[in-house]
């Protein structure tokens, strides 16, 4: 019964965010950062799976299938999608901090985890009321996910990241609980993969 009624609270639905840039390089501008990603991102969620949509012109949407361990990239530059193995972590976190009760979005009450890795620092707020069940996520090492998830047991409604080139920060603007259909966290029909290069 216990394990029922967590299980009944782990978050299914929509959140959506804006995405705003800081470049650290004057190759490129923050604006054309915010042109090829996007400053809009749609994120559903079930189940250990995940699609985010983005209004980029470079990036158009990512989709992560847990029964396959597979990031998916859907990319306008190229008619196939491209994946990476999930369980490839390609970071290292060196040091991770618990900050709680940090600041509110939408509401929420949320507490800070701050990851520092090799390649910079991300910071994350979280509201337990978003929950998921991290054991969903245990291969899914890529972008140092699981570090994260493992700690906060909840999806992010604020997401800083920090590296050389570049800083992002994403922040939810809407929050929808609602039931998701299995059917949105398939392979487009006839979609050819490729291991992404990158």
């Amino acid at each position: 019964m216990l394990s029922f009624s967590a299980f009944a609270q782990n978050f299914e639905g929509e959140i959506i965010y804006t995405n705003s840039y800081k470049s650290k390089t004057p190759q490129i501008k923050a604006d054309q950062l915010s042109a090829m990603m996007g400053d809009k991102q749609t994120y559903l969620y079930k189940d250990g799976n995940y699609k985010s949509t983005l209004n980029g012109q470079v990036v158009q949407w990512q989709l992560y299938l847990k029964k396959d361990n597979k990031l998916y990239n859907k990319m306008a530059t190229s008619e196939n999608l491209l994946w990476n193995d999930a369980s490839v972590q390609g970071d290292e976190v060196l040091d991770i901090k618990i900050n709680k009760g940090v600041t509110e979005i939408l509401g929420y009450k949320c507490d800070e985890i701050i990851l520092k890795c090799k390649s910079g620092t991300q910071k994350f707020y979280f509201s337990s009321k978003l929950a998921v069940d991290p054991s969903l996520f245990v291969k899914h090492k890529l972008g140092n996910w699981y570090d994260f998830i493992s700690k906060a047991k909840a999806l992010p409604l604020k997401t800083i990241i920090e590296n050389d080139q570049f800083v992002i920060t994403s922040t939810a603007v809407k929050v929808t609980k609602k039931v998701i259909e299995a059917s949105v966290f398939a392979l487009p029909k006839g979609a050819k993969t490729e291991k992404s290069p990158y």
